[in-house]
């Protein structure tokens, strides 16, 4: 494909139109008269050699191929609105600016917080965004970060783009602190017996990823969304689950739970921010790694409030 020969606001006109399925609606839109919206779809047809949009009595359907090229129209022309607001200066005291970043409750409790004190000390103008990320931008994680400033995930789950690293973290275990069974320290035995609370898809979750490598197969009987609610989800029950240390000391002031060492020597959390290769060269982005490698530094060198958590001790039942 030549980009050179394409008119690039075909882009525009097509996700208008498979966006509204309506021709009036679609050029109302962009800014379009109907007569030019109606050749814009039939360039459109042309190029493509399908309809797009196919009349169904009074109204639009879309074909199987502009099923297809609905979200891919839409991520090329978020890819494009990010390539043509590239900045070749970034002044954080004066300018305004909004970075969207993919995080996890963890992420964007344990690092989000401290980055957007700092970008509230030094840029007023910046609005930081943070959303919670699909389980599958995984599959797909080119083309969900060229949509977006940034994405919060530990190494060892994508690869193949360009991150900075952040902090370090390390899993502790976590029971209920009336739990029947576990007294002052955990066994294998209680991985393999107890039932499990994890985060996200049971199949693959990070507990999952750790403990197939023991050998053992958690028995899962919760999953969730988000990393604060297991401590809710062990509470008052025979559950286990696996948290981050950071994360552990809020979680046993919002719960009746206790953390205790892995049984077995955990594989560290290496928080990084990836990004898209589109960034490499803005001066606004440039700007938000290092203030995210700066803010990462701060939490990994310590500032009371990070150092080692170490639980109360429990009396054996």
């Amino acid at each position: 494909m030549n980009l050179s020969r394409l008119d690039l606001n075909l882009v525009v006109a097509l996700r208008a139109l498979l966006e509204e399925r309506n021709v009036t609606r679609a050029g109302e839109r962009i800014g379009l008269s109907q007569p030019a919206m109606s050749a814009a779809l039939a360039r459109l047809r042309r190029h493509f050699d399908d309809e797009l949009l196919a009349r169904t009595g009074n109204a639009y359907e879309l074909t199987p191929l502009g099923v297809a090229l609905r979200d891919r129209s839409a991520t090329a022309c978020e890819l494009l609105e990010r390539v043509f607001a590239s900045q070749a200066d970034f002044d954080p005291a004066a300018e305004t600016r909004e970075f969207t970043l993919l995080a996890s409750d963890y992420g964007a409790a344990v690092f989000g917080a401290a980055l957007a004190r700092a970008v509230h000390r030094e840029a007023p103008g910046v609005r930081l965004a943070f959303q919670h990320p699909a389980p599958s931008v995984v599959e797909n994680t080119a083309t969900v970060l060229s949509t977006v400033d940034g994405l919060l995930m530990p190494h060892g789950v994508i690869d193949g783009l360009p991150a900075v690293d952040l902090f370090s973290d390390r899993w502790l275990c976590m029971v209920a602190d009336d739990h029947p069974e576990v007294g002052a320290e955990l066994a294998l035995d209680h991985l393999a017996r107890l039932p499990w609370a994890v985060y996200q898809r049971p199949y693959d979750a990070p507990a999952a990823r750790q403990l197939s490598m023991l050998g053992i197969s958690p028995r899962v009987e919760v999953s969730v969304q988000t990393f604060q609610l297991l401590p809710h989800m062990v509470e008052g029950t025979r559950r286990i689950a696996m948290i981050q240390e950071r994360l552990a000391r809020r979680a046993v002031r919002s719960a009746a739970v206790r953390v205790l060492p892995c049984p077995f020597e955990a594989v560290p959390v290496q928080e990084a921010m990836w990004w898209h290769p589109v960034h490499a060269q803005d001066a606004a982005h440039i700007w938000l790694r290092q203030k995210a490698a700066e803010v990462g530094a701060a939490l990994t060198g310590g500032d009371g409030e990070e150092t080692a958590f170490s639980a109360p001790p429990v009396a054996a039942p």
